[in-house]
């Protein structure tokens, strides 16, 4: 892929990033429990994260016919990850609008790159990923929430399109994020043992790295 092409796929994903905050405050309810920690108000911090996931699914990515079903899944996903930082909440009309993108789009790519046995991988990965979650989220004393097992279903079509070792990367990657980010803050005394963390950050960044990684 060119530069030119990158620095385009960039500068989407920096408009993109100007928009998601505007959208998130409208699925963010001042119901909902309140985050363990507070979003910086910085307002280049969405352009640049932005920019940066739409330019590395590019790279990872490449020529595949499913690129744009991919940024777009993930433009509504930095809006998930905003939402859920914030109030810890993914609400049901973006996950469901994440995977009618995901289903829609990639059947479209399937049917124009007469490749329909990726179409049946993509859903053997939503499949497996929910199911997966599933079991995690009935598991005794699990945080897991069902926004969590929707958003991993939803997340596996993507992963499974692209193959099985990136579908198994995507589903194990979050919850090592995850871990990690939870013993770094309890260590660092930010957080307690009960406090409740958003699961949705670390899927959408999981998922975003498995095809970089693999």
């Amino acid at each position: 892929m060119s530069a030119a092409v990158l620095v385009s796929i960039a500068l989407l994903g920096a408009l993109v990033g100007l928009v998601v905050p505007l959208v998130s405050r409208r699925f963010a309810t001042a119901d909902a429990r309140p985050p363990a920690f507070p979003l910086p108000q910085r307002p280049w911090v969405d352009p640049m994260v932005a920019a940066s996931v739409f330019v590395g699914l590019a790279v990872a990515v490449g020529g595949d016919p499913a690129l744009p079903v991919f940024l777009a899944v993930a433009a509504v996903g930095l809006v998930l990850a905003r939402v859920d930082l914030a109030c810890l909440r993914l609400p049901d009309p973006l996950v469901l609008v994440a995977g009618l993108l995901a289903l829609g789009g990639l059947t479209i790519a399937a049917l124009l790159s007469d490749t329909p046995g990726r179409l049946l991988g993509a859903l053997g990965g939503a499949a497996v990923a929910g199911a997966a979650h599933v079991l995690l989220a009935l598991l005794p004393g699990s945080r897991l929430g069902f926004g969590d097992v929707k958003l991993a279903a939803v997340l596996g079509l993507p992963l499974g399109w692209l193959g099985w070792d990136v579908l198994l990367a995507g589903l194990l990657l979050p919850h090592v994020l995850h871990g990690g980010v939870v013993l770094g803050l309890l260590a660092t005394r930010k957080v307690h043992r009960n406090t409740l963390l958003p699961l949705g950050p670390a899927l959408l960044t999981g998922a975003w790295l498995a095809p970089l990684l693999t």
